[in-house]
């Protein structure tokens, strides 16, 4: 579960730029969009089960997710540098500022894996972490498990604190870990048992879709289920297929040619004999999912997949991987969420994470969108909607709808789509300059400018 998450000097993100997930005290509406967990030294806090960014395109929103992915890869990955001069591929400066280029990208998460709360920290230019940490609070009393900060007099890092609690201090590892490395991934990798729980949170407990047009979202872990006899998640995603509106009444896994033209690319390319000979296997045991449909005077009709819209490709891949993540209490975040679907089966699937029976474990969802019809108070509290707009010198900044204020009688919808609160494209004139500004909320001096 994740509390926080704050970024700076990443692609368009210049200033520190941070998403919280705290509900708002003063809000009581919605309460089964809520989180209720008393963690050590967080009682009487709530936290929102789903956060929803919009933004104008090329606003920064999707640099938001793609921040916490970049940190969540970087993790995952660190311990296998071998080179002290390799180049640390999730650090992306601002690019519109040549100073940014010299100063480090910074991130900054805190989040909760088996009941204790933790807040890791790390900095680091291109070639060098500057700075990295990790606090925990397993009783509520703040502890510093490590510090670590570059020192350029010494040309290495400075560790402390001398004798942390929860994490005691092991300086061969430290010795051995490069400069350019992260330290918890390095001890990890050194059989550190109490970093496990951190590094598997980055590992697995947070997840990344991407449903935007250029993704190829893949059908491989609901297909999987779908060909389990003894899935328990089986017979869930046929229940959820069959109450969509889309005339299924079962689905199943077929025998199918592999797509057209794979053979012929895979003998281009430039591919061992003995990993081609394993792929080609692979290959001739394709597999694709076969929906069965209602037909005339009840008959079941299966259609070819190929036949399918590109809605219903969209949900079934979709939605092995989303019951999942709530069965197993996982954080998903997710560019471009309404992609291909309606947005009426977008709210029905953010309702699962809103149930309590479908979502006891605390899943959480961050995701990204342009359809104003989630602005809904039925559907989504005020403190679950955060905008991200970009100034004119390019910088992205990140904000919630609470900032506005807005009453509870007030339309967000129209608020947002006026421009109340930033966020949108600013085409006054049109594409090519030749309209006047009469949308909503137009200014008189918009107006005079034809």
């Amino acid at each position: 579960m994740i509390l926080q998450f704050s970024v700076s000097n990443y692609r368009s993100v210049r200033g520190l730029e941070t998403l919280n997930l705290v509900a708002s005290n003063y809000d009581k509406s919605l309460p089964e969009n809520l989180i209720q967990e008393n963690f050590p030294g967080l009682k009487g806090k709530r936290w929102i089960k789903a956060a929803v960014l919009y933004g104008a395109n090329a606003s920064g929103k999707s640099t938001v997710i793609a921040a916490m992915q970049s940190l969540s890869n970087w993790v995952s990955q660190s311990a296998k540098t071998t080179d002290p001069d390799e180049v640390i591929p999730s650090i992306e400066p601002f690019a519109l500022d040549p100073k940014a280029l010299d100063e480090p990208t910074a991130f900054a998460v805190v989040f909760v894996t088996d009941g204790i709360r933790y807040e890791y920290r790390v900095a680091a230019t291109r070639y060098l972490i500057i700075h990295e940490s990790l606090r925990a609070w397993p009783v509520g009393k703040e502890q510093i498990w490590f510090e670590r900060d570059w020192n350029p007099d010494l040309g290495s890092h400075d560790f402390s604190p001398e004798n942390p609690k929860g994490l005691p201090r092991n300086r061969d590892i430290e010795q051995r870990t490069l400069r350019n490395m992260l330290y918890l991934s390095k001890a990890v990798a050194e059989n550190r048992k109490e970093l496990r729980p951190v590094f598997r949170w980055f590992v697995s407990q947070i997840q990344f879709l991407d449903l935007g047009v250029r993704s190829d979202l893949s059908n491989s872990f609901t297909l999987q289920q779908i060909d389990g006899e003894d899935s328990e998640l089986r017979l869930k995603i046929i229940d959820v297929l069959k109450h969509a509106d889309i005339g299924i009444t079962d689905a199943r896994s077929v025998n199918a040619s592999p797509p057209k033209g794979l053979i012929e690319k895979l003998n281009e390319s430039e591919v061992q004999e003995s990993q081609l000979a394993k792929i080609r296997k692979l290959l001739k045991n394709h597999k694709q999912p076969e929906l069965l449909h209602r037909g005339l005077g009840g008959t079941e009709l299966a259609l070819d997949w190929r036949n399918e819209s590109a809605g219903t490709h969209r949900l079934f891949a979709l939605i092995g991987p989303w019951l999942d993540i709530l069965k197993n209490g996982y954080t998903v975040c997710i560019d471009e969420m309404e992609t291909s679907m309606h947005p009426l089966m977008v709210r029905e699937l953010l309702k699962l994470f809103f149930c309590e029976k479908e979502n006891s474990g605390g899943a959480q969802v961050i995701f990204t969108s342009h359809n104003p019809l989630f602005l809904d108070p039925t559907l989504l509290r005020r403190d679950q909607v955060w905008f991200t707009d970009k100034d004119d010198e390019g910088v992205t900044h990140l904000y919630p709808l609470t900032d506005f204020q807005p009453r509870k009688e007030e339309s967000y919808i129209r608020g947002y789509m006026v421009g109340r609160y930033g966020a949108i494209p600013f085409v006054p004139r049109g594409l090519l300059g030749h309209f006047s500004p009469t949308y909503p909320g137009a200014s008189k001096k918009e107006e005079r400018h034809v």
